[in-house]
């Protein structure tokens, strides 16, 4: 019966304990400036920034110039077809390549649809004929549109040239002549070909880590500040056991950001019309793992990280690598083997893998099984690190705790005896 009272007792005194570091953490994350940017407003205002930025998926109405050297009724025929597509505008009409090029350098056009004097000549001469297009790759969304529309142009152009050759009598026949093979293009997942529904998704989980990393290096940052000795744990008998301490503060964490990521989730893209046909359950499925790998993968980190500026300087440079080392901006099969064993310790690459098929190709929590347990794996591999680490903060508290008591008994000590002399 005394076992069990023990038993019993020590439960709900780490029950309370657990409660008491949850409320303390939960009151420095509120009355924290710069935790509560990092935590609250970068999370619910910087998704909406970078969504209504690309939301307009795909560039319209690019601007070139046309240098037709041919001036002939063929060339006027594909310059007017060419300015009539809805993703390029011809504002420019240039004498020779030079004038086109100075155009570009100024930036004021992105291509050069450059018709050779020789175009109507060799098409009438029953020869091939060609059209140079130059694109500026700098932007590549650009010469997509640009060279997407000329490809389309040209497929028109010659298929009424076929006709024209062809005698045939019947539609019919000039149907089968320019196009004896039919074929249906239907894009998945990405319906628009845009930018925003490609790399929006991975963005999101993106800032939800990093936001994570940067509001809990600078808690622990300010824990630090406020100690006497400069450690995470503060001395006292709340804070007595390593399991209570983690539970305490990934609680607070885990609350707020599970919010948040409900409405990363599942209100932007709505917002912005993005693809979003995701199970709710595989939904939450993935993302609980995520949450949580992310705040021990925090907790750890900022174990190593001790001063609040550093968290700042090394969390936001590993954005960008972060998001090409997961895979969803360059093909992680590109990716060589070394940057492929970082990347698998980093939950934003699987968090963003299973969002993405989850999210937008409408998968269950059994299509992205690698990605789900690799999660639940990075959960308990960083809990116990972030156990480790903790373990250790704690015997240097302690021990400093002690030393400090010591120096205070011994200084006592003389002043006792310097009395007694006395």
């Amino acid at each position: 019966m005394e076992k069990s009272e023990r038993l019993l007792y020590r439960i709900k005194e780490g029950i309370f304990d657990v409660g008491y570091i949850w409320k303390k953490e939960m009151v420095s994350v509120l009355r924290d400036e710069g935790v509560l940017i990092f935590f609250i407003l970068v999370p619910l205002f910087y998704p909406i920034l970078y969504s209504w930025a690309y939301n307009n998926e795909v560039a319209r109405d690019v601007p070139v110039a046309i240098v037709d050297q041919s001036r002939s009724s063929m060339s006027r025929q594909f310059a007017r077809s060419y300015d009539a597509t809805s993703d390029v505008a011809v504002k420019y009409y240039c004498n020779d390549l030079e004038e086109a090029k100075r155009l570009m350098g100024k930036q004021e056009i992105y291509g050069i649809v450059l018709i050779p004097s020789d175009f109507s000549t060799n098409l009438n001469r029953m020869e091939q004929s060609t059209i140079s297009i130059y694109c500026n790759m700098g932007f590549l969304l650009y010469y997509k549109a640009i060279y997407q529309s000329a490809m389309m142009v040209t497929s028109e152009l010659n298929k009424h040239i076929q006709i024209s050759l062809s005698g045939n009598y019947t539609d019919r026949e000039d149907e089968i002549t320019t196009q004896p093979l039919a074929f249906e293009e239907v894009p998945l997942y990405n319906s628009s070909g845009g930018y925003g529904n490609f790399i929006i998704p991975g963005v999101l989980m993106l800032v939800l880590q990093q936001t994570l990393l940067l509001g809990i290096g600078l808690a622990a940052g300010t824990a630090r500040e406020h100690n006497r000795y400069q450690h995470l744990v503060p001395v006292s008998r709340h804070y007595n056991g390593i399991f209570r301490i983690v539970f305490g503060k990934s609680l607070c964490y885990t609350m707020v950001y599970l919010v948040l990521a409900a409405f990363e989730v599942l209100v932007i893209p709505h917002m912005f019309n993005f693809v979003h046909i995701a199970n709710p359950y595989a939904l939450l499925g993935i993302m609980v793992p995520f949450i949580l790998a992310c705040v021990f993968f925090g907790m750890f980190a900022s174990c190593i990280i001790r001063y609040r500026e550093n968290v700042l300087l090394i969390i936001v440079f590993t954005s960008v690598p972060f998001l090409f080392l997961s895979g969803v901006s360059w093909p992680s099969s590109s990716i060589p083997g070394f940057w492929k064993g970082v990347a698998n310790l980093i939950p934003s690459t699987f968090g963003i893998r299973a969002f993405v098929r989850v999210n937008s190709m409408g998968a269950n929590l059994s299509d992205v099984r690698t990605e789900y347990v690799a999660m639940w794996t990075q959960v308990v591999f960083y809990f116990f690190l972030t156990c480790i680490v903790y373990r250790h903060q704690i015997i240097l508290a302690r021990k400093h705790a002690i030393d400090r008591m010591e120096e205070i008994k011994a200084t006592m000590h003389k002043s006792v005896k310097k009395n007694a002399e006395l």
